[in-house]
């Protein structure tokens, strides 16, 4: 498929995505969020594919909504606007419930809707040129669809904060409040993502998957529901293919064949 707004690519086990508007620092519209939605159900299809990688063109990585995207749904009806609001929060749930690894590369500026993005994926990894912000209150709006995952990623009272306030930071204050894991220089960039890459390549896929179920399941969870989640999930895992030849592999010190 061709896509207008995204680009995406293959390297081995690795998919590429990135934001394709840098004319209007990669901020999103109904386009590119369609575009989104369809390539993740393609990543999630193939099973060649165990990490993703998401980044954006040019200086930015992602602006948040697009003005004149927002001079369209201005005159939008509720019922619009709740299909509009719907799709996107439909593909942070891709994002996010992707049984497979995913890595925002946050070259530049991450502001309203960006951060959602790299709240969703699994491992943020920042430009120390990079500025972040949760502006949308500015305009009279709230981060809404992306909520769910920047609040997981700082915690109820900064989310607070910066829903509230809807001041910038740089990357060295989103590293401190935990939006991002880790802050590079900017031309060590690439380099720091491309070892985080190495690192989830060696590790199991299915384990990945599993992992990421535990994470999303098990903090709602009561007590004796966790206890019975987690020794089924455990048990299947140790007599399962994978398990099995990750328990041989260190037993007899030898890599396992999922990192060939």
């Amino acid at each position: 498929m061709t896509y207008e707004t995204i680009i995406f690519s293959k390297d081995g086990k690795i998919a590429r995505i990135f934001f394709n508007r840098p004319e209007v620092h990669n901020s999103f519209n109904s386009t590119m969020i369609k575009e989104l939605d369809v390539v993740f159900e393609e990543i999630k299809a193939d099973k060649s594919i165990r990490v993703v990688v998401l980044s954006g063109k040019g200086k930015s990585f992602c602006a948040g909504a697009d003005i004149n995207w927002l001079r369209e749904i201005i005159n939008y009806s509720f019922e619009q606007n709740l299909g509009e609001s719907l799709q996107l929060a439909e593909v942070l749930r891709k994002i996010y419930l992707l049984p497979k690894a995913t890595v925002a590369m946050v070259n530049g500026a991450a502001i309203g809707g960006g951060n959602g993005f790299l709240s969703a994926c699994d491992i943020s990894i920042a430009s120390e040129d990079a500025i972040f912000g949760l502006s949308e209150v500015k305009i009279g709006l709230v981060p809404a669809a992306i909520s769910p995952y920047v609040v997981r990623r700082i915690g109820e009272g900064k989310a607070r904060e910066y829903f509230l306030t809807g001041k910038r930071v740089s990357a060295k204050k989103a590293l401190e409040i935990g939006l991002v894991n880790e802050v590079v220089p900017h031309e060590e960039l690439e380099k720091t993502v491309d070892e985080i890459t190495s690192l989830l390549l060696s590790s199991g896929p299915e384990a990945i998957a599993a992992c990421k179920e535990l994470l999303h399941r098990v903090p709602e969870m009561s007590f004796d529901e966790v206890k019975e989640y987690t020794a089924r999930m455990i048990a299947n895992l140790r007599i399962s293919e994978e398990g099995q030849e990750g328990m041989a592999s260190f037993l007899e010190k030898r890599k396992p064949k999922w990192t060939k």
